[in-house]
């Protein structure tokens, strides 16, 4: 019922939003050759169903996807660890100054096992395969329509030109490929599935019109432990003109003038009907024409991905940018020539995938492949999950302030999902109400730690995800979702911590732990690396905004005054943020440095970005302190450089105002961490890697960053190109979203705005920041506001 109203919540903002429709030019990824890999395929997506077309002329290979095709099974004993007795001697322990024996007491006593956690996982290849003895190909071309997400693929072959095209439609559930040909019957190919496991498959469904490929199997995946999702796959295949016929596993398509083929995967994950759905799904689709299901496709993507135009050039730079292919214009950036044309690209590629993964009916949220598995992630140590040390969180940071707020539905209902499993978790391990998720989370409901304190006892990691409920209504100022929605799975979270923290004998200060800053250690005096401390800096900063965020949803809701109360005093015992002797930022409560200063990590900062506690304006001193560390940190020999450091670092300097130094760290997300797709990857030798995998995070984090580049509301303000690079001397964004509910278009030329209108949700009064002054502004509901410049 939340989720519901949520829904239609979302939809009235849509409404709203949709009024600032900036008339996207056509954007496009072009390629003359098709992919010889996963890597280089074009991503599609509803939001469920995922797809990666190869563009193949004479063997095509699409690799399916559906988001709930997990292994792994409920463990009735992930919960047994700890304890309130145990607990309690812990924190003595470190309390008395004793950081060695809460340590070791950590290890023996917070270790989870994980033995049926399992992962995400592919589901197959559809692989599509024409008969014919002129394997000549010319003028061949593939592309990627951003503004509606289809990928079309057209060239020659002897006097016949032939166009594939490609999209996966929210609207009708299905993948559809369309295959047409300039002279009739001159489509001979063969259908079939080259499957990642043990499954059925049944090419026997045919009639005179119509065959179909049908795949049932299960998910099992013995590197995860046991268990594992059911599931049902059907392509449907419609050849006009033509014959079809069942050959083995295969379908035969002779002779037809076009072919449709129609593909729904459904899975038993909370849906026991799994079987008969994706049977109706693509019936269902089957009786629309081919131009039905792509006009409806096309128009509900636009009705997000129209909202927001970026240009960060003239005119003719955009010219010749579209003038050349996309790998041409890859190669080039990753040489680090700089090209405003091609952010501008990559920003609106950010949406377009951000759209694809998660959408207001998405059964879960993006994870850390979104909703594309590449066969790679999933066979690693840390498995093709929800990472919530930071990973799932970038995911959903461009959001809001790009335009897309419907597009956090999923990731709410995850969070009511581990909020269920993990209030067990909460009375179990530590005695407490509330809930609680560590690092590491799956789909069954294991939100205990993983098997090593260094990287799983982030306490704070679950809470970190549930900080997003509080930036939706910051940005929406939707009240019935925040009474719904927000507020009760956020207060939740507040009680959690009301029992956890301890408050320290010593100092007055109320303090979390044991707990880690995520996967980084310090040394201590006795010269020995330590992964547990009490009350590290992210710990500090979380509880901060959920306590904060809880307090002002009590008075906006007008309830809970009580708990707003001691809310209220608690919060003032929280420990301040701090610098340490060598102008750092303050990772832990103790003076310590770390134990690995290269490491990618810097969890700390998240105190500047996305929480905005830390600012310039406010606490420069600690600003800083924050831009002390990142010096340091980057600058280290071996500072592990990664897809989603770039990401961090891009919104970091955007938050520091250093507009070089973002502009920086996305020149080198593009330099060492971006493929030809313009998709970006965990390099290899990083958590023991062996080669370059796919990794969502950065692609999402780099928009959000550019957006803060443009403008920022965090701070009690609307700032006006606060962090612009030289780069983007000029240029225009339109259907930038604020705090406060508010929409902006913004022109800009050589470095100062000269022109914008803000369009807000009520009546109010902001104060904004133009060209270096501040003024106020009275905004009216539904309204214009161009703004004096």
């Amino acid at each position: 019922m939340m989720i519901t109203r949520l829904f239609f919540s979302l939809l009235f903002a849509a409404l709203f939003c949709s009024n600032a429709t900036a008339g996207n030019k056509p954007l496009k990824l072009t390629y003359d050759a098709p992919s010889e890999q996963w890597m280089g395929a074009l991503p599609l997506g509803n939001g469920r169903l995922g797809a990666m077309v190869y563009g193949g002329m004479n063997q095509e290979t699409i690799a399916l996807n559906e988001v709930t095709l997990w292994s792994g099974q409920p463990d009735p004993d992930a919960n047994n660890l700890c304890g309130p007795e145990k607990l309690r001697e812990m924190r003595e322990a470190f309390l008395s100054g004793d950081y060695r024996r809460g340590n070791d007491l950590g290890w023996q006593n917070l270790c989870g096992h994980g033995k049926s956690f399992g992962t995400h996982l592919p589901f197959g290849d559809l692989v599509i395969t024409e008969d014919t003895e002129d394997k000549t190909v010319t003028d061949y071309s593939r592309c990627l329509s951003l503004n509606d997400a289809v990928a079309t693929v057209n060239y020659q072959r002897g006097d016949v030109r032939f166009t594939h095209e490609y999209f996966t439609s929210n609207p009708a559930q299905t993948l559809v490929v369309r295959y047409s040909a300039s002279k009739s019957h001159a489509i001979n190919v063969a259908i079939g599935m080259n499957m990642l496991r043990y499954s059925t498959i049944d090419a026997s469904c045919l009639s005179q019109e119509v065959g179909r490929l049908d795949i049932t199997g299960d998910a099992r995946f013995d590197k995860n432990g046991e268990g594992g999702v059911r599931f049902r796959g059907i392509v449907r295949v419609q050849a006009e003109g033509g014959s079809v016929k069942a050959e083995g596993n295969r379908l035969i398509v002779s002779g037809a003038n076009t072919l449709t083929l129609i593909t729904d995967i459904r899975t038993d994950f909370q849906n026991t009907n799994y079987r008969q759905q994706c049977l109706q799904t693509v019936t269902a689709a089957s009786r629309q024409s081919y131009r039905q299901l792509k006009t409806a496709h096309a128009n509900d993507f636009r009705r997000l991905f129209d909202r927001m135009s970026l240009s960060l050039t003239t005119s003719q730079m955009e010219e010749g940018a579209a003038g050349e292919t996309t790998l041409a214009l890859f190669k080039a950036a990753r040489k680090g020539q700089p090209n405003p044309a091609f952010d501008a690209i990559f920003f609106q590629y950010g949406r377009y995938m951000q759209i694809s993964s998660s959408r207001e009916n998405s059964p879960l949220p993006s994870n850390l492949q979104g909703i594309w598995n590449d066969n790679l992630a999933c066979n690693m140590p840390w498995t093709c999950d929800y990472h919530l040390d930071i990973n799932i969180q970038q995911n959903y940071w461009s959001t809001n302030i790009a335009n897309l707020a419907e597009c956090n539905t999923p990731l709410f209902t995850y969070l009511g999902l581990l909020a269920k499993y993990g209030s067990a978790t909460a009375q179990k391990m530590y005695g407490c109400r509330g809930w609680v998720a560590h690092t590491i989370n799956n789909v069954w409901g294991d939100t205990a730690p993983g098997n090593s304190c260094s990287w799983a006892m982030n306490v704070t990691a679950g809470a970190w995800l549930a900080t997003h409920l509080w930036t939706h209504y910051e940005y929406t100022q939707d009240r019935e979702y925040l009474r719904e929605v927000g507020y009760p799975l956020l207060k939740e979270t507040a009680q959690f911590f009301m029992d956890y923290m301890i408050e320290d004998p010593k100092t007055g200060y109320l303090l979390s732990g044991p707990s880690i800053s995520p996967e980084n250690g310090f040394r201590g005096d006795d010269g020995r690396g330590y992964s547990l401390s009490m009350m590290p800096t992210l710990d500090r900063a979380t509880i901060y905004e959920i306590y904060h965020a809880c307090i002002e949803s009590s008075k906006i809701l007008h309830v809970d005054a009580d708990f707003r109360a001691r809310l209220e005093r608690d919060i003032k015992k929280l420990p301040p943020y701090r610098v340490r002797k060598n102008g750092e930022l303050a990772e832990w409560l103790l003076d310590v440095g770390r134990d690995d200063p290269s490491h990618r990590h810097g969890s700390h900062l998240h105190s500047l970005y996305p929480y905005g506690h830390i600012t310039p304006e406010g606490t420069p001193e600690l600003a800083r302190g924050c831009e002390t560390f990142l010096k340091n940190q980057t600058s280290h020999p071996n500072w592990e450089d990664t897809e989603w450091t770039r990401g961090n670092n891009i919104c970091f300097y955007a938050r520091l105002h250093n507009g070089e130094k973002a502009y920086e760290s996305l020149m080198g997300l593009y330099t060492g961490f971006m493929r030809e797709n313009l998709m970006t990857v965990s390099p290899a030798g990083i958590a023991g890697a062996e080669s370059d995998i796919f990794s969502f995070d950065a692609t999402e984090a780099a928009v959000a960053g550019m957006c803060e580049m443009l403008l920022q509301s965090h701070h009690g303000m609307l700032d006006f190109l606060p962090a612009l690079p030289p780069t983007w001397s000029s240029g225009s964004v339109h259907g930038i979203c604020a705090r406060g509910g508010i929409e902006a278009d913004i022109d800009w030329k050589e470095g100062k705005v000269t022109k914008a209108i803000l369009r807000s949700k009520s009546d109010q009064t902001v104060k904004v920041r133009i060209n270096g002054v501040t003024t106020t502004v009275r905004l009216k509901a539904n309204s214009h506001t161009k703004l004096k410049i």
